[in-house]
């Protein structure tokens, strides 16, 4: 899979651009705020359905305009597709796929992978499980839709399920109502627990391996899910253990009026020779973990899917010595690489964009 050509009219700081990309390694340089991340984000979009960076879709227009356009075309396996996005001033989106409108998220997933790393992602470590959810929600719902459909399946019955432990006083028959969703988010709950335990076990592997290189041979990753209910089981039975922890907790998650057990509040446990990285990781070591779990996705996405995702490096090289630049580029070597930084003087084969004020040029 490869990006063949990205054009942007009034997305952030560009009103109308456009550039070719090639295999390999693409590296967009110039001064900060020039608009590089911009580029990125654009691609991020056009895969995911979401920016990394607000929740706010009308932010991405420029100034003074009313819509923002993003066009890019990709090459897979079998044939190629255009992807077109139109933001409004009140954040709704038009999308096209090959001429062909979608109107849901699910519908896009898929169409381009992408991983996205940026030096944002260090929270991936040290900060809420959230994050790590998050990580894990994006990597598999763009490989396989069931655990889409699932995901929101589940977050839809959870909203509906704490909307009624607020408001249970008031209400009539709240048991009664509470077994139902409990029933729905104890089958699609299953579904994300036992996906996301496949998929951190084979992370784990492939993670741990790029670890140990980038780290100098003096680390050891280990990654492994935690979750608030027993796993270590058959799926039909991690289904029923699952619905005995929502009942359980069901008297404490009146008084707290919300649903206290299930994959919403599950984590992964990071460790780096056999500590636990969440609470004693230094920035160092969450940068190298986090790059390591990036690159393990890419990985998984091509034996997954048949094809690597195009990967996105915001500004990584900054926080890197020479030698990990080096060790960085080669790893990621034969994937489709989009790198942004304010100078590139190494050695690796790159094609140059020099990005400056909203324009880009090809060097």
């Amino acid at each position: 899979m490869k990006i063949l050509s990205l054009e942007l009219k009034n997305f952030r700081n560009y009103t109308h651009t456009s550039v070719n990309f090639t295999d390999g390694l693409n590296v967009l340089y110039g001064e900060n705020a020039s608009g590089k991340t911009n580029m990125l984000e654009s691609i991020y979009f056009s895969s995911v359905f979401s920016s990394p960076r607000t929740t706010k879709d009308k932010e991405m227009i420029f100034i003074g305009e009313n819509t923002a356009n993003i066009k890019l075309v990709l090459e897979k396996k079998y044939r190629k597709h255009t992807i077109n996005i139109q933001i409004d001033s009140q954040g709704k989106k038009k999308v096209l796929v090959d001429g062909v409108p979608v109107n849901r998220a699910a519908e896009l997933l898929g169409v381009l992978g992408v991983v996205f790393f940026s030096p944002d992602e260090m929270k991936l470590v040290k900060e809420s499980p959230q994050e790590r959810r998050r990580f894990l929600d994006i990597g598999l719902s763009q490989q396989q839709k069931n655990y889409f459909v699932a995901l929101s399946r589940y977050n839809h019955t959870l909203k509906q399920k704490n909307n009624l432990l607020k408001e249970y006083k008031q209400s009539q028959n709240v048991d009664d109502m509470l077994d139902v969703w409990d029933s729905v988010l104890a089958k699609e709950g299953t579904i994300i627990i036992s996906k996301r335990m496949e998929y951190i076990a084979t992370l784990n592997d492939s993670a741990r391996k790029f670890h140990y290189i980038l780290s100098g041979q003096k680390e050891t990753l280990s990654l492994s899910y935690e979750s608030g209910c027993k796993t270590d089981c058959e799926t039909s039975e991690l289904e029923q253990n699952l619905l005995s922890a929502l009942r359980s907790s069901r008297e404490k998650d009146k008084e707290l009026g919300f649903s206290s057990v299930g994959p919403h509040r599950d984590d992964i446990k990071i460790e780096i020779n056999q500590k636990d990285a969440r609470k004693f990781a230094s920035q160092g070591q969450q940068r190298t973990t986090a790059l390591a779990m990036k690159i393990g996705q890419v990985v998984i996405y091509k034996n997954e899917i048949g094809e690597a995702p195009v990967l996105l490096l915001d500004d990584v090289l900054s926080e890197l010595d020479e030698t990990r630049q080096h060790i960085l580029l080669d790893l990621v070597n034969g994937f489709q690489t989009i790198l942004t930084c304010t100078e590139y003087k190494l050695s690796n084969p790159a094609t140059l964009f020099e990005v400056s004020n909203g324009t880009i040029k090809t060097l």
